[in-house]
């Protein structure tokens, strides 16, 4: 549609090459900033440009989008595509792809129906700011859009071939859903507040946990990091793919269950969003099933398979970025 056309970023623009940390520069978190940045302008432009049929639905949609994100799938996109030497630009469109798709899965996860949350990133959730039906809606439009920004031709100034188009919707629709992150809150929804989970020995509540885990984060992370690896042009089929996946995989669980401790330790006001709400719906999470300790011990094994896979496309790519990714997201408090 000829009203959803990104043009590309304008001269006041970062440089591609300013996501990228030189010798002597500030390292992983300039490199978060510079992609919240760069991100956050891309996306404001799209919703200026959505076409204006429905204004409160574009407004619900922004505002689901535009708040205080961490916005680490995209910086691992960005990421990846750097450690395979691909075209940053080139990586806008999947960056903001992968970053609203996630914004629709809060959208629907924060609805009564499902977490019933009444905070997300510091602010009122979607449901809460507009309404239910409205949020609905936003999520809806906002996973439509996801797709459609890999595939509209006109957008950006570094347009993708369509083979690659075709790659990255794959993966992307198999990211969210019934392999993946759909997949993933359903059996979160199955589990919790489960009257036979006395039934179940710790290790096989933790096997659910990790597959609940899996599905509902890593899942979407490993997407971000394939997506990247793609627009750089590595072969779906090749080792350089298998390792980037291993370590998305790897480094998605760690994320979720630093996301679990952080849960039951942290405070709102850090948070952006209710502690203890896990705890409060009976959710199974690590640190229920398996103590905080156990817990901190299996963020580091997956951590550390991470950087295993990462060893693997090392010393033929730099991967120091990806290094440092890890590091930034196991000492975050947020």
């Amino acid at each position: 549609m000829s009203d959803c056309v990104m043009t590309p970023l304008d001269s006041s623009r970062q440089d591609s090459s300013s996501l990228i940390s030189k010798p002597g520069e500030p390292g992983i978190d300039a490199f978060i900033k510079s992609v919240q940045l760069r991100l956050d302008q891309n996306l404001r432009v799209l919703f200026k440009r959505l076409p204006n049929v429905a204004p409160r639905l574009v407004e619900a949609m922004a505002y689901a989008c535009l708040g205080e994100g961490k916005r680490i799938r995209p910086a691992l996109v960005y990421a990846a595509c750097q450690v395979f030497g691909g075209d940053q630009v080139a990586a806008d469109r999947a960056a903001m792809a992968v970053e609203i798709l996630h914004a629709y899965s809060l959208v629907h996860d924060d609805l009564p129906a499902m977490d019933d949350d009444d905070l997300r990133r510091g602010q009122p959730t979607c449901h809460v700011a507009f309404d239910e039906a409205t949020a609905i809606l936003a999520g809806d439009a906002l996973q439509s859009l996801a797709f459609e920004v890999l595939v509209d031709s006109a957008l950006g100034d570094a347009p993708l071939i369509a083979a690659q188009q075709v790659s990255l919707v794959r993966v992307l629709a198999q990211a969210g859903g019934t392999a993946g992150m759909a997949a993933g809150q359903s059996l979160d929804l199955d589990i919790a507040g489960s009257d036979n989970r006395g039934a179940h020995s710790e290790n096989s509540l933790a096997k659910v946990l990790a597959e609940v885990h899996f599905h509902k984060t890593a899942c979407l992370i490993r997407a971000s990091l394939e997506m990247g690896a793609l627009v750089a042009g590595v072969a779906s089929d090749s080792a350089e793919m298998t390792a980037i996946k291993t370590y998305g995989e790897s480094i998605g669980l760690a994320f979720q269950i630093q996301d679990d401790i952080l849960d039951a330790t942290s405070s709102t006001a850090v948070l952006g969003k209710q502690v203890g709400a896990d705890e409060q719906q009976e959710k199974l999470t690590y640190p229920a099933v398996l103590g905080l300790d156990r817990s901190q011990r299996e963020m580091q094994r997956w951590s550390q398979r991470a950087c295993e896979a990462l060893a693997e496309l090392a010393p033929a790519y730099s991967v120091g970025i990806l290094q440092n990714m890890s590091s930034f997201l196991m000492r975050r408090s947020f």
